[in-house]
């Protein structure tokens, strides 16, 4: 019995490196590169996947599509896709594996629904296959075979249950601890610039919270390259804690400190040209220096 065919929408960093895997694994995998940067159509050739020229091809010969972008365009995306599947009467299984609130997802499956193809929620959790570390994809859905039938092909595949939202939770959940950790400790850092007491306070903490500021210093000095599309991720978890009941403030802070970062220089780099080098004393000189509130 063949494989069946993916098609990934975008081949960034994750999703090139799902690609990657997938190829590997003896997949066809489809990518649609119209209008796509240098930058991603390098990165999709590297992972061995096919460019199908237009989205209506990639509709007709996929037989699952992962799309996997940031998420401000989960919901575009879907409703593009919907499209194409109206266009072409292809109903290839779609699953949203973006950092999206349930209500997001929920939004985004039902225009894919609408056009008569299945929905698959998940969240990915970890770095992108190949990178280090365990990726983990968790689904939820009425029928999440699709993706199940993945797993152990460079990632793992976790079903959560039968709504449509709950992958998307758990990935809010954990974004909300690993990145608002992340901000908490860069606002932290940030103030202490301002307030001239860099030196006294990373004292302090390799006394008493070394463990703390090892992660800080390997860390905050490479956030910028990610931060201009983790605010929106920020701003989905707060959604997500809002509609349970929790404050949203949290992460609307976090989804600030991102906006410093991206005004900063070290924001365009990538991940694989940015100065591994630098020292956090050196990061913070340069993002105590973006005015507080611009945007």
């Amino acid at each position: 019995m063949s494989l069946p065919v993916i098609a990934i929408l975008m081949p960034g960093d994750m999703g090139h490196g799902v690609g990657a895997a997938l190829t590997t694994a003896g997949h066809r995998v489809l990518t649609c590169l119209a209008g796509r940067s240098a930058a991603t159509q390098a990165l999709a050739e590297k992972a061995g996947m096919e460019d199908s020229g237009t989205l209506a091809t990639l509709v007709r010969e996929a037989d699952l599509i992962l799309s996997i972008l940031p998420p401000a365009a989960a919901v575009g995306l879907a409703g593009e896709v919907a499209a194409a599947m109206k266009e072409t009467g292809a109903t290839p299984v779609y699953a949203d594996c973006n950092a999206v609130s349930p209500a997001t997802v929920r939004d985004a499956a039902a225009r894919v629904t609408a056009a008569g193809a299945s929905f698959v929620d998940a969240g990915i959790i970890g770095p992108a296959p190949g990178k280090g570390g365990a990726t983990r994809f968790y689904v939820s859905g009425p029928d999440t075979s699709a993706l199940e039938g993945l797993n152990g092909r460079g990632f793992e595949v976790i079903p959560l249950g039968g709504e449509i939202g709950r992958a998307s939770a758990m990935k809010m959940a954990y974004a909300a601890l690993t990145k608002g950790t992340w901000t908490l400790q860069t606002a932290v850092l940030i103030a202490a610039e301002r307030l001239g007491l860099t030196e006294e306070l990373t004292e302090e903490f390799a006394f008493s919270q070394k463990a703390a500021l090892e992660a800080m210093r390997q860390r905050v000095p490479r956030l910028p390259a990610d931060s201009e599309r983790w605010i929106g991720e920020m701003e989905e978890i707060a959604a997500t804690f809002a509609d349970a009941g929790v404050t949203p403030k949290f992460h609307e802070g976090a989804a600030d400190i991102f906006r410093i970062l991206a005004q900063t220089p070290f924001a365009s780099e990538t991940r694989e040209t940015m100065d591994r080098g630098r020292t956090l004393e050196d990061a913070l000189k340069v993002y105590a220096k973006v005015e507080p509130g611009r945007s």
